[in-house]
C-alpha cells in the first residue's frame, strides 16, 4: 500500500484477524496511540516512546476489530500527545489532506483522518478529547463519530484527559461506521435499542459561531433534516455564551492533562513542539482546587444538555467553524481558529454525549462537517440515523442522475 498522503508513521505493524464478524474483509487504521502487543505507542512524541516500553496485550479496541474480522493495517500520525487539533506534527511533519491538499488534516487523530479520506483503511480508529476525531473528521470530509463518555473501553489508550477522553472513529461510509460502532460499544446491531430521533434542535447560537459561508453551506442541510423529523425548534443551549463554556472545558481538561502527564513531564523533560509546549506548560500552572467553580458549572451544563435531548432529541451545530485552515498558517491566526473551534467542539465534552458529523456540505469548494449530538447511550440511535439518511440522500443522487 503506498501512502502518499503520509497518513501512517509504522506501515510495518500489520494484523490479521483473530475472528470472523461483521467487519470481514475489511481494513482499520488505528491511531499511534493505541496498544498493540511488542510495540511501543508513539503518541506522536519521540520522547514518549523512548521513555515507555512495549505493550504485553493489544488495546481492547484493536482486539475488538480484530475479532470482528477486520485486519489492521497501520499505526497512524497523531500531534504530540493528541494535545492539538491541527494534525501538524514538529517531529513527524503533517498528513496531506486528501480532500484540500493545502489546508491541514485536523488534529489530533490527523493520519486516521487522512487514511480513511484516502481510501486507504475501510475504518480508522483514533481519539477524541476535545475534538480529535470531529474536527479532522470535518476538515477531511468523512463521517466521525464520538461516543458517549465511558462507552467505548480505553484500556490500552495513552491517555490525555480521562475525565473527557473517548474512543472513536471514521469512515467514508456512514453504514460501515455505524457496523464498527455495535463491534466498539460491544452492543450487538441485533440487540440495540431501535428507537429513532423524533425532535430536531438546531442551536442558532452554535451555528452563529461558524464563518458566513459555513452557515451558508449548513442551512439549507440543516432545512432538509428538519423537515424529516415530526418536530423541530430553534434553541439557544449555552445562555452564559458558548465562549463561557469553552472556559471551563479549557480548565478541567488542563487540570485533568497536567495530573495525567505532569509526573512525566517532570521526569522525562520532553522536547514538545511549539503550541504544544506552551500549553503543556501552562497547565503546571493550575490546581484542582482553583477549578472547583468549573466543576459544579460542568454538572450544571451537562443536566441541562441531558434535558435538552432526554432520549428521542438531536442536536444540530456545525463540527467547526469553517473548512481547514492552510497550511502553515501564522501561529497567532491557528491559535485563535482552534480557540473558536472549541466553542463547538467543547459541547460534546461538557455533556459526555455522542456526536457524529456528517460531510454533506461544502464552504469554498473545502468539507464542512454538520453534527448531530444525542442523549447520553444513544450512540447506536445515532449511528444508523447517518446510514439510513446516507442510503437516502445516495438515492436521491441517483435518481436526480448526479454520481
Amino acid at each position: 500500500m503506498h501512502d502518499r498522503w503520509h497518513a501512517y508513521i509504522r506501515q510495518d505493524i500489520e494484523l490479521e484477524p483473530t475472528g470472523s464478524g461483521i467487519l470481514d474483509g475489511m481494513a482499520f487504521a488505528a491511531k499511534d496511540v493505541f496498544a498493540v502487543k511488542g510495540y511501543v505507542p508513539g503518541a506522536g512524541s519521540p520522547d514518549w516512546s523512548r521513555t515507555h516500553t512495549v505493550a504485553a496485550e493489544h488495546a481492547r479496541a484493536v482486539e475488538l476489530l480484530l475479532a470482528s474480522g477486520a485486519r489492521l493495517n497501520g499505526m497512524t500520525h497523531t500531534d504530540e500527545l493528541m494535545y492539538s487539533l491541527n494534525g501538524e506534527n514538529y517531529n513527524y511533519g503533517t498528513p496531506v489532506n486528501p480532500k484540500a491538499e493545502q489546508r491541514i488534516p485536523g488534529g489530533s487523530s490527523s493520519g486516521s483522518a487522512v487514511a480513511a479520506a484516502a481510501g486507504l483503511a475501510d475504518i480508522a480508529i483514533g481519539t477524541d478529547t476535545g475534538g480529535s476525531v470531529r474536527i479532522p473528521s470535518s476538515y477531511c470530509g468523512i463521517y466521525g463519530f464520538r461516543p458517549t463518555h465511558g462507552r467505548v473501553s480505553l484500556d490500552g489508550v495513552v491517555p490525555l484527559a480521562p475525565m473527557f477522553d473517548t474512543v472513536g472513529w471514521m469512515s467514508s461510509s456512514a453504514k460501515l461506521a455505524a457496523a464498527a460502532g455495535a463491534v466498539l460499544l460491544e452492543e450487538g446491531d441485533e440487540k440495540a435499542n431501535r428507537t429513532r430521533p423524533r425532535r430536531l434542535l438546531v442551536a442558532d447560537d452554535a451555528l452563529r459561531t461558524a464563518d458566513l459561508a459555513t452557515q451558508s453551506a449548513l442551512t439549507p442541510l440543516i432545512a432538509e433534516l428538519a423537515s424529516s423529523f415530526p418536530a423541530s425548534e430553534r434553541i439557544t443551549i449555552a445562555e452564559e455564551g458558548l465562549e463561557a463554556w469553552m472556559r471551563i472545558f479549557k480548565l478541567l481538561q488542563g487540570v485533568d492533562i497536567w495530573r495525567t502527564h505532569g509526573p512525566w513531564i517532570e521526569q522525562a523533560r520532553p522536547r514538545f513542539g511549539p503550541g504544544i509546549a506552551e500549553r503543556f506548560a501552562w497547565t503546571r500552572t493550575l490546581a484542582k482546587d482553583d477549578c472547583r467553580r468549573e466543576a459544579a458549572a460542568l454538572a450544571d451544563i451537562r443536566a441541562r444538555l441531558s434535558a435538552f435531548l432526554g432520549d428521542d432529541a438531536v442536536l444540530a451545530i456545525p463540527t467547526a467553524t469553517g473548512p481547514a485552515p492552510l497550511r502553515n498558517t501564522p501561529p497567532e491566526e491557528m491559535e485563535q481558529l482552534r480557540v473558536r473551534t472549541q466553542q463547538l467542539s467543547c459541547i460534546a465534552g461538557i455533556g459526555g454525549l455522542p456526536q457524529i458529523t456528517l460531510p454533506w456540505a461544502e464552504a469554498d469548494g473545502c468539507p464542512v462537517g454538520l453534527s448531530l449530538l444525542a442523549g447520553p447511550g444513544q450512540d447506536m440511535t445515532l449511528l444508523r440515523w447517518a446510514a439510513e439518511w446516507e442510503s437516502r440522500r445516495s438515492g436521491a443522487m441517483d435518481a436526480a442522475g448526479r454520481p
